[in-house]
């Protein structure tokens, strides 16, 4: 109850649905975000692809990755996974995600096909990043700005735990109440390996990816933002069509080579529905968050009305209401995964 950034979403975001509303009334249009991002399904607010994203995005900038559709014989799965050199351990991912769940890391056939199998969804496999570190990158562009500014950053604290030589993993998680949280989930996961007893510093990555709603602790570093760095994304955005509004997630070794452009990698791209989620730092007020909310959701409308003013269209009323039947039905397969 102290901690409001583990407040169920639709309660932190009461006020936001009347500035939404506000701005909806503006624009005529409910679905105004659909051209805030033109490149992207739905301005990346719901249905779109992972793989369509990365497709806009140059190779360079991020692990390989290849699309797996639903039903996808595991044969067909491994010589796909052969041919783009895809090595053990990967990360499989819904390609229509929702907030990091149906996110695996796959280390073995055996986990491959049980993910295959119960998937009931198109799902992409992913070359592991080997960089350490994780951050968040919120971008904003106006569409007649040639730079964009970097308008929030957040790091990602993993779960992460320390062997003491006696105590079982499971005993570790409960010395923190962050990770405690996460123990029921981490329970399905590794049944019976929370028994085991982890040598002296021998450490534990249990969750590798940096979502809150799994256990990461987010910490607002936008004090990190220097021109260098907003030079470098400006860089590398201005090579994805169409991307003005969003959140890039990370993968880097030291700030000092991200802010060079050098050793790090996208793990994704978030368009319209990307939260600034440095508002999510333990430290920050639930008024804190609002504010940085409105701001953000702000500056979507302005990009999507000149956008607008462009020639792209904002999603006729019917087919942004199939949409977002479509959009829960899917979530509905990844929460049920």
């Amino acid at each position: 109850m102290t901690h409001w950034e583990y407040w169920p979403f639709q309660i932190v975001y009461t006020p936001i649905y009347f500035l939404w509303a506000y701005y909806s009334i503006k624009a005529k249009s409910i679905f105004f975000f659909n051209a805030s991002n033109p490149t992207i399904k739905n301005g990346g607010f719901m249905m779109e692809s992972k793989k369509q994203i990365y497709n806009l995005i140059p190779k360079k900038y991020y692990p390989k990755t290849e699309l797996i559709r639903v039903g996808t014989s595991l044969e067909d799965i491994m010589k796909v996974i052969e041919n783009a050199a895809i090595a053990y351990p990967f990360i499989a991912k819904p390609d229509i995600g929702l907030r990091g769940s149906g996110v695996k890391k796959i280390e073995t056939t055996k986990d491959l096909k049980q993910y295959a199998e119960k998937a009931n969804f198109d799902f992409i496999v992913q070359n592991l990043i080997p960089y350490k570190n994780e951050i968040g990158v919120f971008y904003v562009r106006y569409p007649h700005e040639k730079q964009g500014r970097i308008t929030g950053m957040v790091a990602k604290e993993f779960l992460i735990i320390t062997g003491n030589g006696y105590a079982t993993i499971e005993e570790l998680i409960k010395e923190n109440p962050r990770y405690e949280l996460q123990l029921k989930a981490l329970k399905q996961e590794y049944g019976n390996k929370l028994q085991e007893i982890l040598p002296i510093g021998e450490q534990v990555n249990l969750v590798p990816y940096g979502n809150h709603a799994r256990g990461a602790k987010f910490i607002d570093v936008s004090h990190w933002i220097t021109p260098q760095l907003t030079e470098t994304f400006n860089e590398m955005c201005a090579q994805i069509p169409g991307f003005y509004f969003g959140r890039l997630d990370i993968m880097y070794d030291t700030l000092e080579d991200l802010e060079q452009g050098k050793n790090f990698s996208v793990v994704e791209l978030n368009g319209a529905a990307s939260e600034p989620t440095h508002i999510y730092d333990p430290k920050h007020s639930l008024l804190f968050a609002w504010k940085e909310l409105a701001r953000h959701i702000t500056y979507m409308y302005e990009i999507s009305a000149a956008n607008y003013q462009k020639g792209f269209p904002y999603l006729a009323h019917n087919v942004g209401m199939k949409e977002y039947r479509s959009h829960q039905m899917q979530n509905k397969k990844i929460v049920n995964f």
